[in-house]
This record gives C-alpha cells, sequence and structure tokens, in this order.
C-alpha cells in the first residue's frame, strides 16, 4: 500500500518507520528542509530505542523516503495526519497545524479513493472538520478516519509493531475496511485488537486513556506527602495496592510528577473540552492541579535541608528527561529543579545521557547550569545529589566513589531509585519519595 504521513515528529516518524517495516511504501513530509535533510542523511533528531536502525533499513530497502512538498502525498493511498496540537492558554489543542493542512490536500489529491487519518491528539469532533475543510476542494471520494496514537516514550516501537489495541473511528465502512488492511499484520493473530468505532468515540478513547493513567500517578504522588507524615512506605502501599488486579501494577510508581508531550497536554485539552460542553471534569482538574504541587516537593526537599539558604551552593542532578529512555525535555520535573533552584542562587551541575543538548538549547542564557560528561564527573564537589529521571545507569553507582566525590554525603532522590537503610548504612543522608528520611 501507498502511504503518506505529514509530520515527522515523535509520533509520525515512529509510525511512518514502522508502517514501511510492515511493507508498505512509505513517504514522510515535513516542511522543514533541514530535518528532511538530515533524515535522508540517516541522521535521526529523536532519541528512540530501535528507531535509528529501523529507519536505516527501511530507506536502504526503498520503502521509507522523506519529502519536504506536500504535493507529493497526491497518489497515496492513505495519508496519516501526525501534525503537532500545542495547548493555548486556556488549555485547549491548537488545530491551526491539522487544519492548514487539510486545506491543502484537498485540491491535489489525485486517487479516484483515498483515507485520510488523523493520528494526531484532537479534540472531539476535528474528524468532521478535517473532512469537511478536505472535501470542499477535493475533485475525488474522501474519507476522513480518527486513529490515536498509543506510543510510550522509550517503547514506541515495539509498542506499534507489538499493540495492545488499536482504536479506528470511522464513519464510513469502506474507510474502515482500508484501515483493517493497513493494520491486518499488526492483528492477525489477534484480530480483537484492532477496535473500530464511531469518530467521536475514538477521539475520546485517548484523552480518557491519558486522563486517567495520569490520575494513577497523581493519586499515588499525593499519597507521598501522606506517607512521610505517617510513617508509611509508598512502596510497601504500591506493591500492596498492585497485586488487587483491580487496580494492576502499572502507574503506581511515585515520582517528582509526570511530564512530556502527552499527559499535561492532553489532560488540560480534557478539562478544556469538558467545560466548552458544560461538563466539570474535577477529578481531572485535581490530577493537574497534584502534578503541579508535585513538581515542586523535591526542590522544596532541598530548601527545607538547607532551612531555605542555598545562595551559593552546588547540585548534582542525575537527570534533565521526563523519564528514562528519551531525550524529550517537554514539561520534565527535572527541569523544575533547575528553575526553583537557581532562581534562588544555587547552581546545577547536570548529566542526563540522553536530553543535555536540548537543555543546552533552552537554558544557553542561565549562568548558574553548566553540564558534566558522565554520572561521576557531574559530582565533583557538588554539595548534593539530587536524582530527577530514572535511567538506570544511575540505578547502582559506585557508593564509595559517590561519597569522594561530593562535599557531603546528601542525596535528594525523586524517583526512589535506592534502598533507605542501605543509603543509611553506607553512610548517606538519604531523602526519598513517600518514604522516611535516612541518614547514619
Amino acid at each position: 500500500m501507498k502511504i503518506a504521513v505529514i509530520g515527522t515528529g515523535y509520533v509520525g516518524l515512529v509510525s511512518g518507520t514502522c508502517l514501511a517495516e510492515l511493507g508498505n511504501n512509505v513517504l514522510c513530509i515535513d516542511n522543514n528542509t533541514e530535518k528532511v535533510a538530515q533524515l535522508e542523511a540517516g541522521k535521526i533528531p529523536i532519541y528512540e530505542p530501535g528507531l535509528e536502525d529501523l529507519v536505516t533499513r527501511n530507506v536502504k530497502e526503498g520503502r521509507l523516503s522523506f519529502a519536504a512538498e506536500i504535493s507529493q502525498v497526491s497518489d497515496a493511498d492513505v495519508i496519516f495526519l501526525a501534525l503537532p496540537t500545542p495547548p493555548g492558554d486556556d488549555g485547549s489543542a491548537d488545530l491551526s497545524y491539522v487544519l492548514g493542512v487539510a486545506e491543502e490536500l484537498g485540491p491535489i489529491l489525485s486517487k479516484d479513493y483515498t483515507v485520510i487519518v488523523n493520528k494526531s491528539t484532537v479534540p472531539v469532533g476535528t474528524v468532521g472538520k478535517v473532512q469537511k475543510l478536505v472535501r470542499k476542494n477535493a475533485k475525488h471520494e474522501v474519507d476522513v478516519v480518527s486513529n490515536p496514537e498509543f506510543l510510550r516514550e522509550g517503547q514506541a516501537v515495539n509498542d506499534f509493531l507489538s499493540p495492545d489495541r488499536i482504536v479506528v473511528g470511522a464513519s464510513s465502512e469502506k474507510a474502515a475496511e482500508v484501515m483493517r488492511q493497513v493494520y491486518l499484520p499488526l492483528v492477525r493473530e489477534q484480530p480483537d485488537r484492532l477496535i473500530v468505532t464511531d469518530p467521536a468515540s475514538s477521539e475520546t478513547i485517548k484523552y480518557a486513556a491519558n486522563g486517567f493513567l495520569a490520575t494513577k500517578i497523581s493519586f499515588m504522588n499525593a499519597l507521598t506527602a501522606f506517607c512521610e507524615a505517617t510513617g508509611a512506605d509508598i512502596d510497601a502501599v504500591r506493591r500492596g495496592m498492585g497485586t488487587d488486579e483491580r487496580i494492576g501494577q502499572h502507574f503506581l510508581f511515585a515520582g517528582p510528577g509526570y511530564g512530556g508531550s502527552c499527559f499535561p497536554k492532553d489532560t488540560l485539552a480534557l478539562v478544556k473540552m469538558a467545560q466548552d460542553v458544560g461538563v466539570d471534569l474535577d477529578i481531572v482538574t485535581a490530577t493537574v492541579k497534584t502534578n503541579e504541587d508535585q513538581k515542586k516537593r523535591l526542590p522544596k526537599k532541598v530548601q527545607e535541608y538547607y532551612k531555605g539558604d542555598i545562595k551559593g551552593k552546588t547540585f548534582a542532578l542525575f537527570g534533565l528527561a521526563f523519564k528514562d529512555d528519551t531525550d524529550d525535555i517537554r514539561e520534565s520535573p527535572a527541569l523544575v529543579v533547575v528553575d526553583e533552584l537557581t532562581a534562588l542562587g544555587a547552581n546545577v551541575v547536570a548529566f542526563d545521557p540522553q536530553a543535555m543538548d536540548n537543555v543546552k538549547r533552552l537554558y544557553e542564557d542561565n549562568e548558574r547550569l553548566t553540564f558534566a560528561d558522565d554520572e561521576y564527573a557531574v559530582l565533583k564537589d557538588a554539595d548534593a545529589l539530587i536524582v530527577a529521571t530514572n535511567w538506570k545507569e544511575f540505578s547502582s553507582p559506585d557508593w564509595v566513589k559517590v561519597k569522594q566525590l561530593l562535599k557531603e554525603p546528601v542525596i535528594f532522590d525523586g524517583r526512589n531509585l535506592y534502598d533507605p537503610k542501605a543509603m543509611a548504612t553506607r553512610g548517606f543522608y538519604y531523602e526519598s519519595m513517600g518514604r522516611q528520611v535516612t541518614h547514619p
């Protein structure tokens, strides 16, 4: 099948590459000519495990190509829209990119029948808006469907090629059948994983799923302060809850708050959509507030330990990305740590295996933030260590070396990577999230 993907951001590049891996001829379009040139040269603009090898192989075998001109999608059987929908000041999703491309597509389509797929996370009702714009100037038959992505950063390739579900929202059976053929290689043995529904339900599923998962995270994060106040251990609570099959074990790990490109944006958009139709989703509103509060708890722990006087102190920071296995720093809790501490006159030296270049561009004017080459260089002469991202390589450092490099053996762990009793035995003051403080 001949497929086009418009937008080579995170979702577009992963989706286009994986569709090529399934044997389709895929053309990825991006109006950023510099990015297109990089992709054609085999340079991947994002970090995602496994993606670079797939891009290289499919380009070499002639199934995957890149271009800047949208006119080149004219003869595609299926066109995926993987365009940004950034939040506005009121939390609503900005559809200008999606609708702008939709208006361009109508006149250039040359196939007798084309299916356009909204892969972007878009508000309920967007399929109808896109369809109206495309059909306005189209000379041939066109249908628009919803097909939200459920890709986890760091596991996106596996999520696409081994999905637990694929959701398609179509008002046309003809379009639904085309989408069944697109995804047949992924659901041949388990056809029930392909869920075909109406467009409004499909669009809602994406927001509902992210809203629910964000709520689970915020619920556990809200419990961290309760556990610290009562002497309970959030890890023990998590294990006790997670064995209940009604709750499950996923998304129960306490931390410094959620970030990334999806949860923050989608929860705000869900609240705004609900308000627009006269519905108050108070539980999602509380989730958003809890998350914003949680992001400030880690730097607050640091400030309280030093009784508010951190001016001139230097803190080593493990991690800048919002989670491990990605270079994505959007809404990262680690950046809140940087902002809060440097605003009070402290210096932060950071190390992240993948995200430092992104942060350097964002913080080029902040002289109090510097960077180190590895997880030991970042510790030299720091007053304390702060753990903000759960990279696996931070899990088992040489503790003798860590203690020698730090001015004082003090650690603030926002990811609960280490065992509190073991840290006390090693001679560290150790403060984490939802667990009791330990020290020698």
